[in-house]
């Protein structure tokens, strides 16, 4: 396996900045960056890597081995030597249609030795959670998926996503990965805490919550923002909710805020919402965050050999980073400390993480975490 990696910041230097990752003739690349470097970067790729799947999303930051950049774009340019490639894609007419673009993803992709599934999908109008049913309609909850949903730096407007055709704004991207010898560890952890009471989920539909306790849920929510409340839903990033079960337990999910209805009262959330269910408030520090991170890395690395190198893909949350503010490169820092030279860094900051919910259980949206997925071949 093969790995070289570009940080494009000047749109007018594409062409020669992958010019330079030519050498690893690469038969997958990925990109992360602006709506706009992506746009500008998909006319280039067909050219620069004629023979290669290329997949990738836009940001709320981007990570290389160099650390967090904004107003960029990275590209990782990797060569499998044993691995097939499947790429798969499908325009979101909307969010009520996530769960059956999940279908159409997972029909495109054959089973047979199918071992693991990377996927981005636009991060504004989704259900995250419903995208995932679907796949597991068709391929069932062994294959492992990870990825992530597409960001727009804190303004929630408009999101692309960028596979073979180039980069669209309504569209999902799927890549199977086949063959014996793929290695593929991943790992999620927050490091957010719970405040406050719980809340009972009163009416919801899907990833819309209407009401907690008999009351609006966005007059509930603004109560407990105070000032924070004028800066939604941006600032719901900062105060996440974690899921509880009906008998009051953590589910270990967290969800954030997509958006908010002032005319209905209520809240879209970037997935499901148990209707028996309570919901709590979370909040953080950096240093909890930071640790976060630091034990995604460390679930992973022990799974490994020490002579493995390979791809560490992070996804993390753009909540996370606008907590952190200008400490936010020590979470990537402490990613790269536990892997050392076993890996390569790239990934996003995003509205939404796919990755497991438990080491051995089926993956899940997840928000406010990181997520580390290891790729490598044996």
């Amino acid at each position: 396996m093969q790995l070289a990696q570009a940080v494009i910041r000047n749109p007018s230097t594409i062409a020669a900045e992958l010019a330079r990752l030519q050498d690893a003739r690469a038969n997958l690349v990925l990109a992360f960056g602006t709506g706009q470097h992506l746009r500008a970067l998909a006319a280039h790729l067909p050219v620069a890597f004629p023979e290669a799947r290329r997949a990738g999303c836009s940001t709320a930051g981007e990570v290389s081995a160099a650390g967090v950049t904004e107003d960029s774009c990275v590209v990782t340019a990797i060569r499998f030597e044993h691995t097939r490639l499947l790429q798969a894609s499908t325009t979101l007419t909307s969010m009520d249609d996530s769960q059956a673009a999940g279908r159409r993803l997972a029909t495109q992709l054959s089973p047979e030795g199918l071992r693991a599934i990377l996927v981005f999908g636009q991060g504004v109008r989704i259900n995250g959670s419903a995208l995932l049913v679907g796949v597991g309609e068709v391929l069932g909850s062994q294959v492992p998926i990870s990825g992530g949903l597409a960001g727009d730096g804190d303004t929630f407007q408009e999101t692309w996503v960028l596979d073979d055709h180039g980069a669209r704004n309504d569209s999902i991207v799927a890549l199977g990965l086949y063959g014996e010898r793929l290695i593929f560890r991943h790992a999620s952890f927050g490091g957010w805490s719970p405040f406050g009471p719980a809340r009972k989920v009163t009416r919801c539909a899907d990833n819309v919550l209407h009401e907690l306790d008999g009351e609006p849920a966005l007059e509930v929510y603004k109560h407990y923002l105070g000032e924070y409340a004028k800066g939604l839903p941006a600032s719901g990033l900062l105060f996440p909710f974690a899921m509880l079960g009906s008998d009051h337990r953590e589910t270990g999910l967290i969800r954030s805020i997509l958006g908010v209805d002032e005319r209905e009262g209520s809240l879209t959330l970037a997935g499901e919402i148990d209707p028996d269910g309570y919901l709590k408030l979370m909040h953080a520090s950096t240093d909890a965050l930071v640790g976060g991170a630091e034990a995604a890395a460390d679930a992973v690395q022990q799974t490994l050999r020490s002579d493995r190198n390979g791809l560490a893909l992070l996804v993390s949350c753009v909540g996370r980073k606008l907590v952190m503010g200008g400490r936010v490169e020590e979470e990537i820092e402490a990613v790269g400390a536990v892997f050392g030279r076993q890996a390569l860094l790239a990934g996003f900051y995003s509205y939404g993480e796919i990755g497991p919910h438990t080491p051995a259980g089926s993956c899940r949206l997840h928000n406010q975490t990181m997520t580390v997925t290891w790729i490598g071949e044996s």
